[in-house]
C-alpha cells in the first residue's frame, strides 16, 4: 500500500511522505481492544451448557464484524491515505478499493492555512488547508502530523519553484537592454 513512485516525473523527487496522524487509529484499537474484552468476559462468566456455546458463537461474530467493520476497515483507510509533497507538486491520494487523487502543482498554490485545536496542538498534528487557483479550489488535509513543521515545509517548496522558474531583477534588466541594443533574445533556462 506504498505510494506507486512511477506517478513521478524525471526530474520528480518526494520531500515529504505522510500519512493521516495515528489518533485516527485509536478508535479502531479501542474497538478490538473492547472486542477481545467482551469475548474473554463471556467466555469466563458464562456457564457450561448448549446455550452458552451458542451465544458464545453468536457473540463472537459480532466481535469479527465489528472488528472488521470498525476496526480494520478504519486502517485501511488510514493506510491508504497518503499526503505527498514534491518539489514540483503536492499529491493527495486516498481510497481503499477505488482511489482518488489531486494533484496540485506548486505554481497553482496560491495561499495555505493550518489550524490546531487544543487536544491537536497536545497530539502534534493539525488540518492545513490548501487553496489553488482553479475549479476545486480549497484541498483540506486533516490530521496531517506536525502541522506547522509540514506547513513551513509547503512554504519553502512554493518559494524555491516560484523562484527557479522566474527571471530575476538582474536577469530581466539584462532582456530590457538587449532587446534596446538590437541583440537577439538568448535562452533564459540555459
Amino acid at each position: 500500500m506504498a505510494f506507486p513512485e512511477d506517478v513521478l516525473t524525471e526530474d520528480e523527487h518526494v520531500v515529504l511522505h505522510l500519512h493521516p496522524h495515528w489518533k485516527a487509529l485509536l478508535r479502531p484499537a479501542l474497538v478490538l481492544v473492547l472486542g477481545v474484552a467482551a469475548l474473554t468476559a463471556a467466555w469466563v462468566l458464562l456457564p457450561e451448557g448448549v446455550g452458552s456455546t451458542i451465544a458464545l458463537y453468536v457473540l463472537a461474530g459480532l466481535v469479527v464484524a465489528s472488528a472488521l467493520w470498525l476496526a480494520l476497515w478504519p486502517f485501511l483507510v488510514w493506510r491508504t491515505t497518503h499526503y505527498l509533497f514534491t518539489n514540483e507538486r503536492v499529491l493527495l491520494q486516498q481510497g481503499v478499493l477505488s482511489r482518488d487523487r489531486r494533484d496540485i502543482p506548486l505554481t497553482r498554490i496560491n495561499d495555505h492555512a493550518m489550524n490546531q485545536r487544543f487536544i491537536e496542538r497536545l497530539l502534534g498534528c493539525g488540518t492545513l488547508t490548501i487553496e489553488s487557483a482553479g475549479e476545486r479550489g480549497q484541498s483540506v488535509l486533516r490530521d496531517v502530523p506536525q502541522v506547522g513543521k509540514v506547513q513551513t515545509k509547503l512554504y519553502e517548496l512554493v518559494e524555491a519553484h516560484h523562484d527557479k522558474h522566474s527571471l530575476g531583477d538582474g536577469e530581466m534588466r539584462e532582456i530590457l537592454a538587449d532587446m534596446r541594443d538590437g541583440k537577439p533574445l538568448r535562452d533564459s533556462t540555459a
